[in-house]
């Protein structure tokens, strides 16, 4: 079987062109290659052809292809939808900001957390992207937008620490000097909790921002929302969340989803700042995603939850809302898309059917 070129490191890239009798420096020069968007060895003119055939017998390069593509008339925001090698969906989308351009990217094809107020869960886990799968996403967006990216937010389709391996070793890609070389501090990671690999990452100091997906400041209700809690409950994810900040120095951002009548009370703001105790945090205050199955709601007491936070001396914002116009919440255009599929294929289906029962009965 190929080797996927582009989830090896300069290093092992150096290792492996060493092994075919190539000089060192041939690793490098496809490093750079490969991150300057080459989609075909062909490309790399530096090369010897002999060398080219070679890696083409040995490697082959991921190149995802843009299924749909959704440009935002209010913001300027665009949605990719990108089609795989295998056949299967992602979603990136690019955001403008005063501070530089971000991206957000997707881990997995799908998610099997089951949070019931996320989309990329209603579709179901298929399976974990390799390293070059969510490096394509910085790489190929950045090409085709035309304009460099300085941020990146793992908060698309899937849960970042459940694929933690390729996710690490796609950080390592990206902020290597010969590639994108985009600063560890331009990267948040955002988890609902999976508390081994927090305390993994914690380990490993990486000084990126870590996002947790808290949403309920009690078992009871973040139960309800986050079947995660049933497994690590919000004293076991809050005691992991000081123990990183023990370990990193780096302040955690709360993801907070504000809905209507289940988490957005006084007692609840009051229990979610007594979890922030001795730990400075930053809670991210997000207006609910509608969901056509769900019949949750945004809250309408947002701004009086940001205000009995701060009386807490907690730092509350509310997120910026971008590409409302187009689908831009994690995993609606893939949903959508895969409707449509749906559709096309019973339509397709049905006229089939009708052909051979035409043919049968003429």
């Amino acid at each position: 079987m190929k080797i996927d070129i582009k989830s090896l490191s300069e290093s092992e890239l150096t290792v492996q062109l060493r092994e075919l009798g190539e000089p060192a420096f041939r690793g490098k020069q496809i490093f750079v290659w490969l991150h300057k968007g080459a989609v075909s060895f062909d490309e790399m003119s530096n090369l010897s052809k002999s060398l080219r055939e070679l890696l083409k017998e040995r490697y082959f390069i991921t190149v995802p292809q843009i299924e749909r593509k959704l440009v935002s008339r209010i913001d300027g925001t665009v949605k990719y939808l990108w089609r795989l090698r295998d056949g299967n969906c992602i979603e990136t989308v690019f955001m403008k900001y005063r501070h530089g351009n971000s991206v957000c990217i997707s881990t997995e094809v799908g998610c099997k957390m089951g949070c019931v107020f996320c989309a990329s869960t209603k579709a179901g886990f298929i399976r974990r992207l390799t390293p070059s799968e969510i490096l394509d996403q910085v790489l190929f967006t950045q090409i085709d937008a035309g304009a460099p990216i300085s941020n990146i937010v793992l908060m698309g389709i899937g849960e970042p620490l459940d694929n933690y391996d390729n996710v690490i070793k796609f950080l390592e890609l990206v902020n290597h000097p010969d590639g994108l070389n985009i600063g560890m501090r331009h990267i948040s990671l955002s988890t609902c909790g999976l508390i081994e690999q927090m305390d993994r990452l914690a380990q490993s100091n990486l000084q990126l921002t870590l996002s947790v997906s808290l949403h309920a400041p009690d078992d009871a209700t973040r139960s309800r929302l986050m079947p995660i809690n049933r497994v690590a409950n919000v004293e076991m994810l809050m005691k992991a969340c000081h123990a990183y900040f023990q370990k990193t120095k780096r302040r955690i951002s709360f993801e907070y989803a504000m809905i209507d009548g289940m988490n957005d009370s006084n007692w609840q703001a009051d229990l979610l700042a007594e979890h922030l105790k001795g730990m400075p945090g930053h809670v991210n205050l997000i207006g609910l995603n509608r969901i056509k199955e769900s019949p949750l709601q945004p809250s309408r007491r947002m701004s009086v939850f940001q205000k009995r936070l701060e009386q807490h001396s907690v730092t509350a914002t509310v997120r910026r809302r971008l590409g409302t116009d187009i689908d831009a919440a994690c995993g609606q255009l893939r949903r959508s898309a895969m409707e449509t599929g749906k559709e096309r294929n019973e339509v397709m289906r049905n006229e089939n059917l009708a052909k051979n029962r035409s043919g049968r009965n003429p």
